[in-house]
């Protein structure tokens, strides 16, 4: 398997990432000005320029993301010529996966929005499969705050999972897979994988601590003091299990890490992807060990 991280793409974070152990990297459509997206040639004179880095540091790129705006807001014929180019771009680097928000109008309901989301991901489908490329949902809740209000995105839970993948069968969409949110959703990440695991086309290795102290001063309605996302390791997801898991279901994609750790913030992100690397290689066998 492929354990990276999610950056920016440029020579730093590939040297970065080399000398800690990394063998990919999951990377920012942002990285590229967006006029590189405007015609192919461009991109794949960008594309080309990026693989010659890529080998330079023998690392892979496993997943483009292209997370905001919000797709189900955006004007429809835009919207759909967008992930076209991105789709090109993702193909012609040789990237198995991009990854992306599903969207949500935030006054809608979950199923007044499943009509917006299979008017635009049908062709989006199609144009994936036509690219050889899968796209993965991040199944991050989007909540806008608290309290709760303005989510931007449906793909949070499984039976919104069932709903989208009703709505638009195509085997070219599926999940970037974060036990994080399951997690102090209060939903069984290890079932949801299991349940989805044909859906599984990217992970997002991130975990998530349970503040009890302070769940029980503020709720959970009100504040997110009571939670908090953390490195690998140093929450209370079982990372054993979740990769026994991945074992089981014959997953063989692309792992990175979603750095998001208070603690290791700022000065100490460096560190953070450190003790990341080290506990989730050691439950791993990483490409070329």
């Amino acid at each position: 398997m492929d354990l990276g991280y999610l950056t920016q793409f440029n020579e730093d974070e590939l040297k970065l990432a080399s000398d800690i152990g990394y063998t990919s990297l999951e990377v920012h459509a942002a990285s590229w000005p967006e006029d590189t997206f405007s015609t192919k040639a461009k991109m794949q004179r960008a594309a080309a320029e990026a693989k010659e880095l890529l080998a330079k540091y023998d690392m892979r790129l496993t997943a483009v993301a292209r997370y905001m705006p919000n797709p189900l807001t955006e004007p429809l014929a835009e919207t759909k010529k967008k992930y076209r180019q991105y789709l090109t771009f993702t193909s012609l680097l040789g990237v198995p996966v991009l990854t992306s928000m599903a969207g949500r109008v935030p006054d809608e309901t979950i199923d007044e929005n499943i009509p917006r989301f299979k008017k635009l991901f049908t062709d989006v489908a199609k144009a994936a499969e036509d690219c050889g490329v899968k796209i993965g949902f991040e199944n991050w809740p989007s909540m806008g705050g608290y309290p709760i209000k303005g989510m931007v995105n449906i793909a949070f839970t499984p039976a919104n999972w069932d709903k989208m993948f009703d709505a638009v069968p195509s085997p070219a969409l599926g999940l970037e897979f974060d036990p994080s949110h399951l997690y102090w959703l209060g939903i069984d990440h290890i079932a949801a994988l299991k349940q989805f695991a044909d859906r599984v086309y990217h992970i997002h290795a991130k975990d998530t601590e349970i503040l009890d102290d302070q769940r029980n001063y503020h709720g959970i309605l009100e504040s997110s003091a009571w939670w908090r996302y953390r490195i690998p390791g140093w929450g209370e997801i079982d990372w054993n299990e979740f990769i026994s898991a991945l074992n089981d279901i014959g997953y063989t994609g692309g792992m990175a890490i979603e750095h998001e750790d208070p603690i290791f913030a700022g000065p100490r992100r460096v560190e953070g992807l450190i003790l990341g690397f080290k506990h989730l290689s050691e439950r791993l066998v990483l490409r070329g060990a």
